[in-house]
């Protein structure tokens, strides 16, 4: 199963369809073209937050996983906390714009509605995996992320399993989308896609 099921089956992709006024349909196939880059900004963040306890204690700043219930409750959701988790794993609103572009063409959907759906979508990541590692025993995050940053002793089941499916750790390469984003063959699309947004500001 992967990421993006996960959230389906928590509901998180059925409310961020209902908040953007769009089909689920919708929803899931931006969600899939947006996720890969969303996994390797967290991946690039643990890498330079001092490994999975710095990601742990920024996810937990950043409102652990009361965000992923902010998604998932009847109010609106605070996409201002999804924004800042974007600020966190991109560093630069130009990042967001390339990401969204480059799902756009992936897709076929409106640029301007993957925007939308990326804040709500790092929420609902920033949430999951900080409830996933306060549910471990033990190292909690750290244990958990480790395997798919290639710590030792990593879990591989459970979330560490997904992402590394998604980011190319033990658990798997990369899947379709994320190579298409990975162009210098390096397993982390986010370089790639700083690149882009790099040479789209020249």
């Amino acid at each position: 199963m992967n990421l993006t099921d996960i959230l389906a089956q928590a509901g998180g992709i059925e409310s961020m369809a209902s908040e953007l006024g769009i089909p689920p349909t919708v929803a899931k196939q931006g969600a899939e073209a947006l996720l890969p880059a969303i996994l390797g900004g967290f991946k690039k963040t643990a890498t330079g937050a001092g490994g999975v306890e710095g990601l742990g204690g920024l996810l937990g700043q950043l409102g652990g996983g009361g965000l992923l219930d902010a998604v998932l409750g009847a109010q609106p959701t605070p996409v201002e906390a999804g924004n800042d988790v974007l600020g966190q794993i991109f560093g630069s609103k130009d990042v967001s714009r390339t990401v969204a572009d480059h799902a756009a063409g992936q897709t076929g959907l409106d640029s301007g509605l993957l925007k939308q759906m990326l804040p709500i979508l790092a929420m609902m990541v920033a949430g999951y995996m900080a409830k996933q590692g306060g549910q471990q025993g033990g190292g909690g995050l750290g244990d958990l992320i480790g395997g798919v940053l290639g710590g030792s002793g990593g879990s591989t089941g459970g979330l560490g399993g997904v992402l590394g499916n998604v980011l190319g750790g033990s658990g798997g390469g990369l899947g379709g989308l994320g190579k298409m984003l990975d162009m210098d063959g390096d397993g982390n699309p986010l370089d790639d896609i700083i690149g882009m947004a790099g040479k789209l500001r020249g």
